[in-house]
């Protein structure tokens, strides 16, 4: 079976984690995208077309990973972002069957794909797969007549939404899309979806619910959802290498991975579930509350607590609180930074992405931090705030809205200096 996975486009909505294709973002110690093909090779999905943008590292990055998991993965380039329907054409030449199109994030996809195979008893035919959401104007919205699926409306403004029902992202389509893709009269980022809704009029397509909300990867802070889904999964277990090095007292309970190289200081206290990477070095009386995901070689000094937090490789703290926050690669915290990770009077967190607050939905949200930042001694941000790539924030200053990239951010402080009269 073949699958075309659509990982092109900017990612700019990720923003400060973008450095890369969200995709490759990594949790458990691997890229997500790397995930989402394990799941559809265990499903006899063998053949996997990529479509990533210029300049990507994901054929490097996974070409190891295609022998790993026994399966083919070609890379088809979309030179600009012309779109999901553009990036999809591109595939139409290799593609000799029925077949899947993905985002690449799907990390369960799996299941899914049970679903769709069910569904066609012998006799190939397309399928739409749809989930319900809170927040239908981020989202492609199916409007229905009785049971059947009849038009997607994309991004429908607020009181205009024909259902609270979104595509999930997860397709199963016959070659003959490629016809109805190719004869719109006009091509646009979104003619996707005016070709999906040319072929539901057209054919007989079956629509599946594949479960309920999964978390999405539009936003920067989603990766939290991600890392909670797939520790509750299952499929995540408990491990310690015998080349970690465990000090005294260490407590660690309910479902941890300690890598190969990892070293817990003296009097931690673990509660699972937890992922801690390969040469990882957790320094003494840590406390570490599930879902903690930290990749390889993230450093912690003396008396830090972390809370439901992805750190990614390389990132180093030293004393503080870190709760409810996603930090990219290589950025060093001071002593005494805190992430404050509640508004006091306990209300949803809005965070601004692109000149828009957006509700993020939770009540728990520290900050978001780009790769290769730096933090002074006790330092500190409020709820929801993101902190670009290779900034630096200085010593006692706190940051009250997002920082953009490449920024120097610090309180001015004035020092008075009196001498007492005899």
């Amino acid at each position: 079976m073949q699958a075309v996975i659509i990982a092109a486009g900017e990612s700019s909505r990720f923003w400060p984690l973008n450095q890369k294709h969200k995709s490759q973002f990594k949790i458990l110690g691997k890229s997500l995208i790397y995930w989402t093909i394990k799941e559809l090779s265990e499903k006899d999905v063998k053949e996997i077309i990529v479509v990533s943008g210029p300049n990507s590292s994901m054929e490097n990055e996974l070409s190891s990973d295609a022998r790993e998991l026994g399966v083919t993965i070609s890379f088809i380039v979309q030179e600009k972002p012309l779109g999901t329907g553009d990036a999809i054409s591109k595939a139409r030449d290799l593609i000799k069957e029925p077949f899947f199109v993905i985002w690449p994030y799907k990390v369960n996809i799996g299941g899914i794909v049970d679903k769709i195979l069910e569904k066609q008893k012998g006799k190939p035919q397309s399928v739409l797969t749809c989930q319900p959401t809170a927040r239908p104007k981020d989202f492609g919205i199916l409007r229905f007549e009785g049971d059947r699926v009849v038009e997607i409306y994309e991004n429908p403004s607020s009181g205009r939404e024909p259902s609270r029902v979104k595509v999930s992202g997860t397709y199963f389509l016959e070659p003959d899309f490629f016809d109805y893709y190719q004869s719109l009269k006009k091509h646009h980022p979104d003619d996707f979806v005016d070709a999906l809704n040319i072929y539901l009029k057209a054919k007989d397509v079956v629509v599946i619910s594949s479960g309920k909300e999964f978390p999405s990867l539009k936003y920067s802070w989603e990766p939290l959802g991600l890392l909670r889904e797939m520790m509750s999964s299952g499929k995540f277990q408990g491990y310690i290498s015998q080349k970690a090095k465990i000090g005294e007292n260490v407590v660690i309970k309910g479902t941890v991975f300690i890598g190969d190289n990892a070293v817990m200081g003296d009097n931690t206290v673990v509660t699972g579930p937890c992922f801690i990477g390969e040469n990882c070095k957790i320094g003494a009386s840590n406390v570490l509350r599930g879902p903690i995901d930290l990749e390889k070689g993230v450093f912690t000094g003396s008396f830090c607590e972390l809370k439901n937090c992805i750190v990614q490789e390389g990132t180093h703290f030293h004393s503080g609180y870190i709760g409810d926050s996603v930090i990219g690669e290589n950025c060093r915290f001071g002593a005494g930074f805190i992430t404050a990770n509640r508004r006091m009077d306990r209300g949803s967190i809005k965070v601004m992405v692109k000149g828009e607050k957006i509700d993020t939905g939770l009540t728990y949200l520290g900050m978001i931090s780009g790769d290769n930042s730096k933090f002074g001694i006790h330092a500190g941000t409020m709820p929801g705030v993101i902190i670009g790539k290779n900034c630096s924030i200085g010593p006692g200053t706190f940051v009250f809205e997002n920082i953009e990239d490449s920024t120097i951010f610090y309180s001015e402080f004035k020092r008075i200096k009196k001498e007492f009269s005899a």
